[in-house]
C-alpha cells in the first residue's frame, strides 16, 4: 500500500513520540498539516515561527523528548533561526519541518523559494551552522535514509535539531507504507559500562581528599543523576554547587547545597571553591564564562580535579584536569556509589554550610559586595513566597536568571530553565506554553520587560488554547543589563535602553487574562487568593526601580 510523503513525515513523527507541533500554516506545507488532521499528535497554532522553536524547545527541555515545530517555505523557515539556535546551543532533540517551493519551479523566482537556485534563499546553507542535520528533499528515493539520519541524531545521547525541508510536489508523492521499517528509532545505550580503573582512580583521589566540592552542570540533570549525585553527596559529606542551568541538581534548601556557581550568584560557592576545597568534581558542567567567573584562573588553581563529562568535546576544554572521564554522569555516579560502599571509603568531616554562607556573607556585606541591595528586597520576597506557596514543586522558564540564581532555592521537586545558550530575549512565555503540552505541575514564565515585548502576543496563543500559565514580569522601563552596563562601564551615558511601556493592567485585560501589580512586600500578601495559579492565565507585574542595579559586573 502506498501513502503520500505527508502522511509519511506524520507517521514519522508519531514514531518519534511527537506529542505537540507548534507552527503556523502556509500554502507550501498544507499536504503535511492535512496529515495532521487525523494524528494523535496535537497541533497548535502560534503567532510567529520564531515562538513556535522555543515552543517545541520548551516542550523537549521538560519531557526530555522530541519538540517538533512546523512553518511553512521562505519567512516560515527563515523566523526559525534564533530559536532553532537555541535549541543547537542547548543540546534540545527538536525537528523543524519546512515546506518549500515545488521542485519543477527552482531557480525560477517561485514564490518563498528557498532552494538556494537562481539566487532564492540558501535554507541548507542558512540552517548549516545551527543544526545536527538538515535536508532539502528533492527525491524519495532517499527518503527512507534522510528519516533514518534525522532520528538518529534526535534519540543521540548529545542530541541536537533537526530540520527537514519538504518541496510541495514531493509532499504528495506517493511511498510504499513501509518506508518507516528502515528507520532505527531504538535510544542507543544510554548506561555504557564504566571501566574499573577510572572508578579506582577517583576513590583514591577522594581518599585523600579532605575538603572535595562538587561542581554539578547541567549533565546531571539530562542524565537523570539527581539521586545518585544527592547519595554520593551525603555518604562522604561533599557540599555541591552548581552551574545556574543545573540549579535543582540537588535540592538547594539541602545542608550540603551551596547553591549556584557563577559571576551573577551571591558569591558563596566561590569563596568556598577559593578557600575550602582541595578536589573539584566537575560533573557533566561546561565551566563556561558564567560558571567560571570569566574563566578566572584562581578559582581551580592548586587543586586536583576529577571532570565526567558524556560529551568528549567538554573535557578538558578549559583546563587541565588530574582526571578526565567520558562516561554517562547517572552510570558513573551509580558506580562510584556502590564502590564507595564496597571499599567503605569514609565520610569526609562534616561541613556546616550554612556557618560558612552566614560568615561569607559577612565578609561580602564588609566590602561592599552584596549583590542586591535593600531595593530588591520585594523580589526576594516574591521567590520566598514561591517556595512556601508551591511545596509540591512548579516548573519555571526563566529569561531574567539573576534574580532566581540569587533568590530561588530550587528544590527537588521543582523543574527550573533557564534561558541559557544563546540566552535570547522573548524565550520564557513560547518555551513555558511548550512545556505546557506535558507539565502537571504550576507553569511559570519570568522575563523582564524588555523581552516581554519581543514575545508578548504568544500569550494569545496560550489563550486560544486555555493553557494555565503564570508569567512574572519584572517592569523597569528599560532593559536592564544594558542600563546596568552603560551605568558600570560607560559613565551613565545611556543610549537605546529606556522605553515606554503600556498599562500592563489594561493589556492583560484585552487579553483576558489576570493581572496583579507588586511593588513592595506588602502586596504579596494577597496574592494567594488573587489567583488560580494551577488553571488560570495570570500576568504578575514586579516593579523595580529603573535606577536600581545588581552589584556584579558582566565585564562587559
Amino acid at each position: 500500500m502506498k501513502l503520500p510523503v505527508s502522511q509519511i513525515l506524520v507517521k514519522f513523527l508519531e514514531e518519534l513520540g511527537v506529542e505537540c507541533i507548534f507552527g503556523i500554516p502556509g500554502s507550501h506545507i498544507l499536504p503535511v498539516y492535512d496529515g495532521l488532521y487525523d494524528s494523535s499528535i496535537r497541533s497548535l497554532l502560534v503567532k510567529h515561527e520564531q515562538g513556535a522553536a522555543f515552543m517545541a524547545g520548551g516542550h523537549a527541555r521538560l519531557t526530555g523528548g522530541v519538540g517538533a515545530c512546523i512553518t511553512t517555505a521562505g519567512p516560515g523557515a527563515t523566523n526559525l533561526v534564533t530559536g532553532i539556535a537555541s535549541a543547537y546551543t542547548d543540546n534540545l532533540p527538536v525537528i523543524a519541518i519546512t515546506g518549500e517551493a515545488p521542485t519543477h519551479i527552482f531557480g525560477k523566482g517561485g514564490l518563498q523559494e528557498s532552494s538556494g537556485e537562481g539566487g532564492s534563499v540558501d535554507q541548507v546553507a542558512l540552517f548549516a551552522g545551527i543544526t545536527r542535520y538538515h535536508k532539502l528533499i528533492e527525491r524519495t528515493d532517499y527518503l527512507a535514509s534522510v528519516l533514518n539520519q534525522a532520528a538518529r541524531y534526535l534519540l543521540s545521547d548529545t542530541p541536537g535539531p533537526v530540520v527537514l525541508s519538504i518541496p510541495y510536489n514531493l509532499q504528495k508523492e506517493l511511498v510504499e507504507d513501509d518506508i518507516l521499517e528502515q528507520v532505527a528509532f531504538d535510544h542507543p545505550n544510554r548506561e555504557p559500562a564504566i571501566a574499573g580503573h577510572y572508578i579506582e582512580q577517583s576513590l583514591e583521589l577522594l581518599r585523600t581528599a579532605e575538603r572535595p566540592l562538587i561542581i554539578a552542570g547541567y549533565g546531571c540533570i539530562r542524565a537523570g543523576a539527581r539521586d545518585a549525585l544527592n547519595a554520593v553527596s551525603e555518604r562522604l559529606n561533599i557540599p555541591v554547587t552548581s552551574s545556574l542551568k543545573a540549579k535543582g541538581a540537588i535540592d538547594e534548601r539541602s545542608a550540603l547545597s551551596l547553591g549556584s556557581l557563577g559571576v551573577t550568584s551571591g558569591g558563596y560557592a566561590m569563596r568556598y571553591l577559593e578557600q575550602e576545597a582541595d578536589l573539584v568534581l566537575v560533573l557533566g558542567a561546561g565551566f563556561n564564562e558564567r560558571t567560571s567567573y570569566v574563566w578566572d584562573k584562581k578559582l581551580l588553581a592548586g587543586k586536583k580535579l576529577i571532570q565526567v563529562d558524556n560529551n568528549t568535546q567538554q573535557l578538558q576544554k578549559v583546563f587541565s584536569a588530574d582526571l578526565a572521564i567520558q562516561a554517562d554522569l547517572g552510570a558513573w555516579l551509580r558506580a562510584l556509589d556502590e564502590a564507595i560502599q564496597q571499599d567503605e571509603l569514609r565520610a569526609k568531616a562534616p561541613v556546616d554550610v550554612a556557618a560558612f554562607i552566614n560568615t561569607a556573607q559577612q565578609d561580602i556585606d564588609n566590602a561592599g559586595e552584596r549583590i542586591f541591595n535593600q531595593q530588591f528586597d520585594h523580589v526576594q520576597a516574591f521567590y520566598r513566597w514561591l517556595e512556601d506557596q508551591f511545596p509540591e514543586g512548579l516548573v519555571m522558564f526563566d529569561d531574567n536568571i539573576v534574580f532566581a540564581q540569587n533568590f530561588y532555592r530550587v528544590s527537588s521537586q521543582d523543574r527550573f530553565y533557564p534561558n541559557t545558550g544563546i540566552s535570547s530575549l522573548g524565550h520564557a512565555i513560547p518555551a513555558a506554553i511548550g512545556a505546557a503540552c506535558t507539565s502537571r505541575k504550576p507553569l511559570f514564565a519570568v522575563i523582564g520587560d524588555g523581552g516581554f515585548h519581543m514575545c508578548a502576543m504568544e500569550l494569545m496563543t496560550a489563550v486560544n488554547y486555555r493553557i494555565p500559565l503564570n508569567i512574572v514580569l519584572f517592569n523597569n522601563d528599560t532593559m536592564g543589563l544594558i542600563r546596568k552596563n552603560q551605568h558600570q562601564h560607560y559613565h551613565d551615558r545611556f543610549i537605546d535602553c529606556d522605553f515606554t511601556n503600556p498599562d500592563f493592567a489594561q493589556l492583560a485585560s484585552s487579553f483576558g487574562i489576570n493581572h496583579t501589580r507588586i511593588e513592595n512586600k506588602q502586596d504579596l500578601s494577597g496574592l494567594a487568593d488573587a489567583m488560580d495559579f494551577n488553571n488560570g492565565i495570570n500576568l504578575i507585574e514586579i516593579i523595580i526601580d529603573q535606577d536600581a542595579y545588581p552589584n556584579y559586573s558582566s565585564r562587559r
